[in-house]
């Protein structure tokens, strides 16, 4: 157990602001949400909608950075290999670039007339901006670095003799990896798993931006919170503080361990 060290007099007054900063809009929310309707706001047909296309829009981005993340994170963590610096500056660069920045790049890569979307089109037919697939796009967009820097992070403090002795009683290197590494891994893949997915639901401004707004087709809560917001609807504010409530309880759940993947991953 970590030490607690002494602060120095007064720190805590000056550190009270920040906090307050953050916890008090969060609090607000609760104190103005109207409980006796909070069911029946997030249960309408609009709400309803949104929420059943977020679920199933964030869990197919999570199981794809869990599919293609995994072995990424992997190389990342064992293999070195040209330009592996800029390869993780590339897969992490989604953390910190403006979400509708990344919208910006998914349609100029994907959209009709982008990079990749062109070809799509006149070779297959196919047309992703504006669509539900276009929603998953944008969702793994931002939330695979999250997963790819936790997992990073795990399979680089695995015991590598741990390993070896498997693969010296025979075990091949995939079966290796599926029943020992994964083993060893397994608290870090599912914070990876959890935070991901709460990424990928919140998800905005790279939604908009590639996918739209559309009610039924493309608009996901926070996008609902959105229109709502514009039209002055009620239930913004408790789709609102329901996402709230998501994301805490990630949080409290993950106890932190997300933190210190994230802080190993740094160094």
């Amino acid at each position: 157990m970590k030490r607690s060290l002494s602060a120095p007099s007064g720190l805590w007054l000056v550190a009270l602001p920040a906090a307050a900063i953050v916890i008090v809009p969060v609090l607000a929310v609760f104190w103005r949400t109207d409980w006796s309707s909070f069911l029946t706001s997030i249960s309408n047909e609009t709400s309803r909608t949104a929420l059943v296309l977020s679920l199933r829009t964030s869990l197919v981005a999570t199981s794809l950075a869990l599919v293609f993340g995994t072995p990424l994170a992997w190389l990342l963590a064992n293999r070195d290999f040209k330009f592996k610096s800029l390869v993780r500056a590339f897969c992490v660069l989604p953390m910190v670039l403006p979400p509708v920045v990344g919208g910006v790049a998914l349609l100029y890569a994907f959209g009709r007339r982008g990079l990749v979307g062109a070809r799509l089109d006149e070779w297959f037919g196919i047309q992703l901006a504006f669509t539900e697939t276009a929603a998953i796009l944008a969702q793994f967009f931002v939330a695979a670095p999250f997963f790819i820097l936790v997992m990073e992070a795990a399979f680089d403090q695995v015991d590598r003799r741990i390993v070896g002795t498997a693969r010296t009683f025979g075990a091949g290197p995939w079966r290796t990896f599926a029943t020992v590494t994964l083993g060893l891994v397994r608290p870090s893949l599912l914070a990876a798993l959890v935070l991901t997915w709460a990424r990928a639901l919140g998800e905005f401004g790279a939604t908009i931006a590639f996918a739209g707004n559309t009610a039924g087709r493309t608009q996901t809560v926070p996008l609902a919170v959105y229109s709502q917001l514009e039209s002055g609807g009620d239930d913004a504010l408790a789709l609102s503080t329901l996402m709230m409530i998501v994301s805490l309880g990630v949080l409290i759940a993950l106890r932190g361990r997300w933190v210190s993947a994230l802080r190993r991953g740094g160094q």
